[in-house]
């Protein structure tokens, strides 16, 4: 049978169970525990013989049904819903590793999970490994018998970095360790992860997806396509639970002992947020584009960055690995940190908040906001500079944007 479109395929993904009043959106099941009809169900329950819904903190109807979308539109093989993107990170690396191993990271990170990987987790003892990831290599040098994931972004976030992705999957291969992705910035209907060899996607759900930042979320994603026997800490799942046994590890342990369950009203937001992405994604990439061209052609703009632009160096991967849709975010610098602030203070349509992907158009300073617990050194590593804003571009008629982002460049 043919493979369906993205939003077709979101607007008609089955409940789980039939809904007796035939609801034709997800009912939201606010609900804290689960009634079984014996005693003896709720025991088969406990030992996993029984499948059904016990207590929301493990899982519920609508968190479950937003899973089953997800799972639908990746194509993958199974998909956990997490309360925030960085409870996603965490859940998958608490699952893969113990204290001794070591993960390779690319070294210029979101800066919350720069932090979670240098500051939080070496206190646990896992080695966090960092490298540019543009050096096979380099890379190789890095890895040894304890050596776990390789963990990337998509789309480096301010920078707008591609990676070189069929080089890394041809490392984790290999090696026999998996490649880790997040994908937060490329949402699934421009990214089909799994065909470039990716094995786990973490997303924050927060982003694209929410439908406009109505909530925050995040999900795990397990394509399926990698042998678990080679990881050694997932021994004990593997036997009962086979290529589920990432998800069983997670969801049984992790995920359920340290809290990070998505709530129910979030799900449904996302659920909803999921049957209107294709729309709002190609109507934010548009106006990137007009932006992006226009800010070129400003004589105060120093640079402009943006890989669906023709020219920029990330153009042509952004082409291979994305149809040419890397995101909805650009970055421009203005000649100094006081010419930003200037230009920041004097915007009218456009909001000074930090987050990506919201229906609103919004800026942020990363120098002095995301990064600004980092040393001067540490920014320049990451290529983070005094003189550069990040756009997030939302879903305004473009040409308020235009008009807004002129008259701030006058002043």
């Amino acid at each position: 049978m043919k493979r369906t479109g993205f939003t077709t395929t979101s607007l008609n993904v089955p409940y789980p169970k039939s809904d007796p009043h035939k609801a034709l959106q997800m009912p939201l099941y606010e609900a804290v525990a689960f009634e079984f009809d014996s005693a003896e169900q709720i025991e088969a329950n406990f030992k996993g013989e029984y499948i059904a819904h016990v207590y929301s903190r493990t899982s519920s109807p609508t968190v479950e049904y937003f899973e089953l979308k997800l799972k639908a539109l990746t194509g993958s093989n199974g998909v956990i819903a997490v309360s925030s993107g960085m409870a996603a990170i965490s859940n998958t690396i608490l699952a893969l590793t113990k204290a001794g191993d070591n993960i390779i990271s690319g070294s210029r990170l979101f800066g919350h999970t720069y932090a979670l990987f240098h500051q939080t987790l070496p206190e646990f003892g896992l080695d966090c490994r960092f490298s540019t990831l543009r050096d096979e290599t380099e890379i190789e040098a890095l890895i040894d018998k304890n050596t776990r994931a390789i963990y990337f972004e998509t789309v480096t976030n301010p920078q707008l970095e591609i990676a070189d992705i069929e080089m890394l999957a041809r490392i984790a291969q290999r090696h026999h360790i998996l490649l880790i992705a997040d994908s937060t910035v490329t949402p699934p209907n421009v990214f089909r992860a799994a065909d470039f060899g990716i094995n786990i996607e973490v997303i924050s759900t927060t982003k694209h997806i929410s439908g406009g930042a109505t909530s925050f979320g995040g999900a795990i994603i397990d394509h399926g396509n990698f042998e678990w026997k080679l990881n050694p800490n997932l021994a004990n799942y593997i036997e009962k639970f086979g290529k589920n046994a990432l998800i069983a590890k997670i969801r049984k342990n992790i995920y359920r002992n340290t809290g990070g369950s998505m709530s129910p009203q979030t799900a449904r937001f996302m659920s909803q947020g999921l049957d209107m992405l294709e729309l709002r994604v190609e109507k934010c990439y548009n106006n990137c584009l007009a932006l992006g061209n226009y800010l070129r052609s400003e004589p105060k703009v120093k640079a402009v960055g943006y890989p669906g632009l023709e020219g920029d160096p990330g153009y042509e991967a952004s082409e291979k690995y994305f149809g040419g849709v890397p995101g909805t975010i650009l970055s421009f610098d203005l000649e100094s940190k006081e010419a930003c602030y200037r230009f920041m203070n004097q915007l009218k349509v456009v909001r000074r908040a930090t987050n990506l992907s919201d229906n609103k158009t919004l800026i942020i300073h990363p120098h002095s906001t995301i990064y600004a617990e980092f040393s001067n050194e540490e920014r320049a590593a990451a290529n983070i500079r005094d003189t550069m804003m990040r756009l997030s571009v939302g879903i305004e008629n473009v040409e308020d944007l235009i008009d807004d982002i002129k008259q701030a460049l006058e002043v």
